[in-house]
């Protein structure tokens, strides 16, 4: 099999080292970039890129910049590598459709663990794995939603949050149990995560938004 490639953006060089080493050491392929311009550049040239890492503060383009570019292209995973970690930066980078939000400074094992767990989400599901509920129809191996026949465009933590909640029609799921699902891993964040993610999603899904319905001071509920 080969190694899926990753594209490190950050500007300094002492960083990019510390995770390159990591993810060849995990068997990953790795190509950097030390600014947003670049970066942009590598994108477009390699149709291979399997997810980014992706730092805020750089010259010449930040990292919010080169997330809303790739975005009007491509559904590629990204995570988000910052130094500041106010809330309002953190929903920023969710409303963008980042995948996941990392402080520096960071464990580069638990970063590696976090590539890896966006990896084999991306990449599950057999041509037949079809779920459907409510004229809502997803293909899991194709990474697609219609509904009431018309394909819909979702964000990769949406699409996982919509599969999540139709997987689990009609059971009240709490917002841990939701970030312990779909995002696989326990997450010391704010509920806010996932609100936001909600809003967006309820959004795009036009009147069938309604089918997620809000369960005060707990969660949310998918019901037909």
């Amino acid at each position: 099999m080969d190694k899926l490639k990753i594209l490190v953006v950050d500007d300094e060089a002492r960083m990019r080292k510390l995770v390159r080493d990591f993810l060849v050491k995990n068997n990953f392929d790795v190509v950097e970039a030390e600014d947003g311009q670049k970066a942009l550049d590598i994108f477009y040239e390699q149709k291979d890129i399997a997810l980014i890492i992706l730092d805020v503060m750089m010259p010449k383009m930040d990292g919010w910049q080169v997330c809303r570019e790739v975005r009007e292209y491509s559904k590629v995973p990204i995570i988000m590598l910052t130094a500041k970690t106010e809330e309002r930066d953190e929903l920023q980078g969710f409303e963008l459709g980042v995948d996941e939000y990392i402080g520096k400074p960071f464990s580069p094992k638990i970063l590696v663990a976090r590539v890896e767990a966006i990896l084999r989400r991306t990449s599950q599901g057999s041509a037949d794995e079809i779920v459907e509920a409510g004229g809502i129809v997803i293909n899991k191996a194709a990474h697609s939603v219609s509904i009431d026949g018309k394909e819909i465009e979702l964000s990769f933590k949406e699409f996982e949050l919509l599969t999540f909640f139709i997987e689990n029609k009609g059971i009240a799921l709490s917002r841990e149990k939701i970030l312990n699902n779909v995002w696989n891993y326990d997450y010391f964040g704010d509920a806010r995560t996932i609100d936001t993610h909600v809003k967006k999603l309820r959004g795009k899904m036009g009147d069938k938004g309604d089918l997620i319905k809000t369960i005060w001071g707990m969660g949310y509920k998918f019901e037909v």
